[in-house]
């Protein structure tokens, strides 16, 4: 009978290392397509690191799997007093959950959604579904247009560089006041704006990049398997352009994005697996292929890079020369581990301030009408307080999770030409920003560009910019409110901290 449960028995093994990293929340749609997306690699990373809730699901698991093989292979029965004592214990056990069903919940309880393991059934549903669309995506965007145009000069020199971070979280960023001097170079670059309310609508890579890249947000997220991303904008008006990724392609809405691009290259998958730990496979490795592309001197050009940050596990997402904070070798996720992976994950972070500064001064050299966007996808948790969460991705985010970096650069040719926009993004950085909503329609209006999608209400280049409500896309793709998804005290006095009130 055991074996014949073997599903359960294996969602349920899953769960505790779920619970081991959150502390909470059922396993979610986004984990079943985390495992569709995740490539090999990263999949190792984590797993050789999580032996602490490996161990406990395998004490408890395996053995208990061998003594019903070997009982039911010598056909030995259980005893009748053994059956009537479980049968009676399952009743008062049923009965006990029936209590809580329909005396303790409240009203938003829904057995599809929130009694286990019904709700993980449902959820496995859900991710065929979207892994169906998603399969169908070539078929139901072929029609789609922007139809945009340029208001910027034809003959015009512009290079439009956006960076899109991986697992960045303000919080440990020197310019939204960490101790710890983490954007040296930053912090003295001229023409940058920082935006310090910036807010994620989604924990998960394979929504939130899709988001940043396409005109979808939280509100609208499903016509995403009929819309294309921010690339074939910037097509549409002329320029050309270049998608450079330092992920391996993961059969989702990024690569199909990446790949509408007139050169796209994920560099990851041309390496050997041994050559993407080391040099080639830092976001360092970015660099000479900006390099390339800035020689061509065409006069329209759109360069998108995806990094890979502050991935799991840290300290391999640097040079160890480039490490400042020290030790930083512990890679294991466990609480006792924190100043070590806090120490890694702050040497990531300077590692991507060293890429950020390196980028901005090749746009320097070109003395063109030139723009950097720089956004991270998402947060994550190291084991800041109590709750011991770590890593991200959870169907409930934390604070660390939510507030991201979020900031803009303009050359000196782009400023003489439009004047009032530095001080235009510069009057909007107290601002909230919904990065999903807002990083769209900012960077394109930036570019000059204008289409009927374009809401110059969510751009920060635009005077009149108002702050969105403050909404996430829960694991169901629905867009709930941060009021009614963020519950925790501690993060409500962060965001209060920072400036982010939940109404």
């Amino acid at each position: 009978m055991l074996w014949i449960l073997f599903p359960l028995v294996f969602l349920s093994a899953f769960q505790m290392v779920l619970l081991y990293l959150y502390g909470h929340s059922v396993i979610a749609v986004d984990m079943f397509l985390n495992l569709l997306t995740t490539n090999m690699g990263e999949a190792t990373e984590l797993l050789d690191n999580l032996l602490p809730a490996i161990i406990f699901v395998v004490v408890i698991y395996v053995p208990t799997l061998i003594w019903a093989g070997i009982s039911a292979w010598k056909g030995s029965p259980l005893t009748p007093c053994f059956v009537r004592i479980v049968r009676k214990t399952a009743a008062a056990t049923g009965l006990v959950a029936l209590f809580c069903l329909f005396f303790l919940t409240g009203k938003a309880y829904r057995v599809t959604n929130d009694l286990y393991p019904i709700n993980v059934f449902q959820n496995i549903r859900l991710a065929a579904q979207r892994t169906y669309a998603t399969g169908r995506y070539a078929e139901t965007s072929r029609h789609f247009r922007f139809h945009a145009r340029s208001t910027h000069p034809s003959d015009e020199r512009e290079i439009y560089l956006l960076v899109i971070g991986e697992t960045a979280r303000a919080a440990n960023f020197q310019l939204y006041g960490y101790p710890r001097k983490t954007n040296p170079g930053l912090s003295t670059t001229k023409n940058l704006v920082v935006f310090n309310k910036a807010l994620t609508q989604s924990n998960t890579t394979h929504k939130s990049v899709p988001m940043l890249l396409s005109a979808v947000s939280a509100v609208d997220f499903d016509s995403i398997y009929t819309q294309k991303s921010i690339i074939t904008a910037f097509k549409e008006v002329g320029f050309h352009t270049v998608f450079l990724s330092n992920q391996l392609p993961n059969h989702s809405f990024i690569d199909f994005f990446g790949k509408e691009a007139d050169e796209w290259r994920f560099i990851k998958e041309t390496q050997k697996a041994s050559d993407r730990v080391g040099e080639g496979g830092y976001d360092g490795a970015l660099l000479p292929l900006v390099d390339s592309v800035l020689q061509k001197n065409r006069c329209k050009q759109l360069i998108v890079l995806h990094t890979y940050g502050s991935h799991f596990e840290y300290h391999k997402r640097y040079p160890q020369q480039a490490a400042r904070f020290l030790p930083d070798a512990a890679a294991e996720a466990k609480a006792v581990n924190r100043p070590s992976l806090l120490n890694a994950y702050d040497n990531s972070i300077l590692y991507t301030d060293k890429l950020l500064t390196a980028l901005i001064s090749k746009l320097k050299a070109t003395n063109t009408m030139a723009a950097l966007l720089y956004i991270s996808d998402h947060g994550e948790n190291i084991f800041d307080d109590n709750r011991r969460i770590f890593l991200h991705a959870s169907p409930i985010p934390s604070c660390f999770e939510l507030h991201v970096p979020l900031m803009v650069w303009l050359s000196n040719r782009y400023q003489t030409l439009n004047p009032t926009t530095q001080t235009t993004l510069t009057a909007h950085r107290n601002k909230v920003v919904a990065t999903s909503l807002s990083v769209f329609h900012t960077f394109t209006h930036i570019a000059g560009l204008r289409f009927p999608r374009l809401q110059s209400a969510y751009s920060l280049a635009s005077p009149t910019y108002q702050s969105a409500p403050s909404l996430y896309l829960n694991d169901h793709n629905e867009a709930v409110s941060l009021q009614q998804i963020v519950t925790a005290p501690q993060d409500r006095t962060y965001l209060h901290h920072i400036g982010v009130e939940l109404k």
